[in-house]
């Protein structure tokens, strides 16, 4: 498959390009960047050196990379996919957008959140969380790469709310992200002095992924879910730890959580089950696709808490992409992500 970046030298773009390099059944044929145009991949990260030193280009002409393209994985703030999305609207280019703006059904619920006016609001796209959404995400020609924290949230709490173990009003999502989940560009907030050896939480009340969590969850019970989200960021640059609580449903024994999860995730690769009473942590999925779960009950409160890791530059951004690819392709899912997780 013949493949394009675009928005190559963001943090998600280049560990998307990292992935796709020793992906045996992937060809990147175009990368660009509007701020290094001209400029060698290799030159803007020299650990590319060897590898890709093939010159950044302009989506300048993004219909002539459409036309030289099987999927065209897009990199880019809020806002700017949605316009690529409608200028290549008649090419068979497929599109996987790490973005926001095609993760959402109803899109004045992106406009609300994102304060962007969407300007495909009719195009056909499926929400980009492959356990979830699978058979949607086979044929879809835009998939919406579901998000850093919404993934690590959404897939410790699927199995409670498909199972309908919980009091949906009663969730409650407190997550810790490294830096990189901000971006690369230069921010006051991530300078260093700014970060290190300090622990802070911000968007409360109003994190955008609220609502694409909400989503998600509401599609699974099929009744819409308001919840609480609180993210916090951590003086280290990758992973994803989501500490979800919610009240068990009166009858609910500790025996059917746990069967809830198994039943749910028996057969899928990427998340492990570290089962009742384990405490999974970021180091154990560094670099890798793989999303670890562990869950607790509270016999006193009457509360599951399910505690979620991920890398949030894989499974919770480019890693998620490639397998999207892959089962957009036809191909094993795993292909390109069968890697171990780098440790330490």
């Amino acid at each position: 498959m013949r493949v394009s970046i675009i928005g190559a030298t963001g943090y998600a773009g280049a560990e998307l390009l990292r992935l796709l390099l020793g992906h045996p059944k992937a060809e990147v044929v175009h990368a660009t960047s509007e701020s290094h145009t001209g400029t060698p991949l290799s030159e803007v990260y020299p650990h590319f050196l060897g590898l890709f030193d093939q010159p950044l280009e302009s989506m300048e002409d993004i219909e002539s990379i459409a036309e030289d393209s099987d999927f065209i994985f897009i990199g880019l703030p809020a806002g700017h996919a949605m316009e690529i999305g409608l200028a290549v609207e008649e090419y068979s280019v497929r599109i996987i957008d790490l973005g926001a703006d095609y993760r959402f059904h109803d899109t004045s619920v992106y406009e609300a959140w994102y304060k962007v006016q969407h300007s495909h609001a009719d195009a056909e796209r499926v929400y980009g969380l492959a356990e979830i959404y699978r058979n949607a995400i086979k044929n879809a020609r835009i998939i919406g790469n579901a998000g850093c924290y919404t993934t690590a949230s959404i897939l410790a709490l699927a199995p409670l709310v498909k199972e309908g173990l919980i009091d949906l009003d009663s969730i409650v999502i407190d997550a810790k992200s490294g830096v990189s989940g901000a971006g690369r560009s230069a921010k006051l907030p991530n300078h260093f002095p700014e970060l290190y050896d300090n622990f802070k939480a911000y968007g409360v009340a109003n994190h955008r992924h609220t609502p694409e969590i909400e989503q998600a969850l509401s599609d699974l019970c099929g009744t819409p879910i308001v919840l609480q989200f609180t993210p916090h960021l951590v003086p280290m640059s990758r992973g994803i730890l989501s500490t979800c609580y919610a009240k068990l449903r009166d009858d609910v024994a500790a025996d059917r959580v746990d069967e809830a999860f198994n039943t749910m995730y028996k057969n899928e690769y990427f998340i492990r089950l570290r089962g009742r009473g384990a405490y999974p942590e970021t180091k154990y999925v560094r670099g890798s696709n793989f999303c670890d779960l562990g869950w607790h009950i509270d016999e006193r409160t009457n509360r599951v808490i399910v505690l979620s890791a991920i890398d949030n530059l894989v499974k919770g951004a480019a890693g998620q992409a490639v397998q999207n690819f892959n089962i957009a392709c036809g191909f094993d899912e795993k292909l390109g992500l069968n890697m171990a997780p780098m440790y330490p």
